[in-house]
């Protein structure tokens, strides 16, 4: 997976790869698939990577059942990231509202 890469477009590419594979008469399982899908994922997606991994039959686990939850996650990760983001910014606001106020109070003196 590239690196600002969204589940969707790597699938997409993934399928792209496959389809291709198939007419040069490569073709891949389902179960090595799945693998080589959790594989590519960032460093920071093992936990979800290894829940997967202990919750599933990767053997048996259909490759579309396991986008629904990558795509999920990268949601909530998101989302994670926005409200953070969020919260520095007010925090930055804050912080320079007091820094205004005490030189305020300094110059005053």
């Amino acid at each position: 997976m590239h690196e600002n890469e969204t589940i969707s477009s790597m699938y997409i590419r993934l399928t792209n790869i496959i389809n291709s594979l198939q007419a040069l008469k490569k073709i891949y399982p389902n179960n090595e698939l799945v693998r080589k899908i959790l594989r590519c994922l960032p460093k920071s997606w093992m936990p979800k990577v290894i829940a997967i991994e202990e919750a599933k039959n990767l053997n048996e686990q259909p490759l579309e059942e396991l986008i629904g939850p990558l795509m999920t996650h990268e949601m909530t990760i998101k989302l994670q990231d926005e409200d953070e983001e969020k919260e520095l910014k007010k925090r930055i606001l804050l912080l320079s509202i007091l820094k205004k106020i005490v030189m305020m109070k300094v110059t005053k003196i």
